[in-house]
């Protein structure tokens, strides 16, 4: 029986795994909310796109990547991101990663060894965590904010990046009678020039996580702000994990 090669990447809201094959194709993939056991829902995830797969070695990423005593490794999330992202686009890239609770700009050079990067750890502006934040506070279910700013033809401009300024600043807009699809409109763009002002998107730039995943309009903006193509791996959400397969293969 071949062998294969797991990744597990223990975000703040998901822990993704994928499993790759001797020729480093992903034959499987899966994913589960975090919660507070973190061990067991690494293992759901991780029987669940096992099956009956032969894995020689697991190595894990995320913030949780040292709770999982069954991994042989692991490796860091930056690391995790450039080799994931690398994996699909081997070129000198910039990496923008936007996660449920920061973000990271990771630039690489033509090898894909990472030259510097940037996190966003101080303030959730600009996450996941910070459009979760704003859908419930303006009584939208998260799944529904990317259609409805895709509606939007007067996007409202928001001067405040913190969550909670937002959430007030929001308040007054709807007080003035402004329509929720442009303010939701104005939230995407408030996030996308919060990366911007992280680091220089120098040359290509390429977009992972769980929010592009489910959030193109976000791909949209940033393209239009940025002035510049965008490339999106195809499994933007399971970045991560796929670069921890891949460091477990090369082990």
């Amino acid at each position: 029986m071949s062998q294969s090669f797991a990744g597990i990447d223990v975000g703040a809201s998901a822990v993704k795994v994928v499993i790759i094959n001797d020729k480093k194709e992903v034959i499987a993939k899966a994913s589960r909310k975090t919660g507070v056991d973190i061990v067991n829902s690494a293992k759901g995830a991780l029987d669940e796109a096992r099956q009956s797969l032969n894995i020689a070695r697991i190595f894990s990423t995320g913030f949780g990547r040292a709770n999982l005593p069954f991994v042989q490794g692991t490796i860091t999330e930056i690391s995790a991101h450039s080799k994931g992202v690398y994996y699909y686009f081997p070129k000198a890239l910039t990496i923008i990663d936007i996660g449920a609770q920061d973000n990271k700009v990771i630039h690489l050079d033509n090898n894909g060894h990472m030259v510097n990067f940037k996190m966003n750890r101080k303030c959730a502006a600009g996450t996941g965590a910070f459009l979760e934040e704003i859908a419930y506070k303006m009584d939208i279910p998260l799944s529904e904010l990317n259609s409805l700013a895709k509606r939007s033809d007067n996007p409202v401009e928001l001067g405040s990046y913190c969550t909670v300024f937002t959430a007030t600043e929001i308040l007054s807009r709807i007080r003035e009678g402004k329509k929720k699809e442009d303010i939701v409109r104005g939230v995407y763009s408030s996030v996308v020039k919060r990366i911007i002002e992280m680091d220089p998107l120098q040359g290509q730039v390429a977009i992972t996580g769980g929010v592009v995943a489910y959030n193109d309009v976000i791909v949209d903006l940033l393209k239009n702000y940025a002035q510049k193509d965008v490339l999106i791996p195809p499994i933007a959400q399971f970045t991560g994990a796929l670069g921890a397969a891949l460091t477990a293969f090369s082990q």
